[in-house]
């Protein structure tokens, strides 16, 4: 199935203390384990304010600012050239391709594709969003309602529980990396 990768880099990475994008973990940045988990995409790019030349791939800018995560979903969604998007936060090193299969095979009805983590709390910024959802997100944005878990309901998603995912995947999966002692 033809899908695009974006991963999002816009955050300030304030707790952190460095721009976490380029933190050096098991030998990578952060940012290229991320996109090697999209490495079956049919185009990847990277959504951020600022440049990343190492990568190699497409930096495109936030379309509507200051909206948090949520600008940074709309405009990988903007700029995406496949009618599926795999969206995905620059912190979130765990993600593999095993973990995309399993979100596009569970496509359904909805126009979003949610995993639910351990805690049962949707991850979405590690989902799979039709590009039919950019007048979702667009709304959302000029209303002021920043939530993506908002975005997630308008959008009905297809939530794929843990315990779909769990015999699979480890339970830090969707750690994401806040600061350097969030790393093993």
């Amino acid at each position: 199935m033809t899908f695009s990768g974006a991963v999002l880099a816009g955050g300030r990475s304030a707790r952190f203390g460095a721009d976490k994008a380029r933190f050096i973990w098991r030998g990578k940045p952060l940012m290229q384990h991320v996109l090697e988990s999209l490495g079956e995409a049919d185009e990847r790019f990277i959504v951020a304010n600022r440049p990343y030349p190492e990568f190699g791939l497409p930096v495109y800018p936030d379309v509507i600012p200051g909206g948090d995560s949520l600008s940074g979903l709309h405009a990988a969604l903007f700029y995406a050239r496949s009618p599926w998007v795999a969206v995905a936060a620059c912190d979130l090193p765990r993600l593999d391709a095993r973990f995309w299969r399993r979100l596009l095979e569970a496509r359904g009805q909805g126009l979003a594709v949610v995993a639910l983590g351990p805690s049962g709390y949707p991850e979405p910024l590690a989902a799979l969003y039709s590009k039919a959802v950019l007048p979702i997100v667009t709304r959302h944005l000029q209303q002021g309602e920043l939530r993506v878990g908002a975005v997630l309901e308008a959008a009905r998603a297809v939530r794929v529980p843990w315990e779909a995912l769990a015999g699979d995947f480890d339970s830090d999966l969707f750690a994401n990396v806040n600061t350097p002692r969030d790393l093993p």
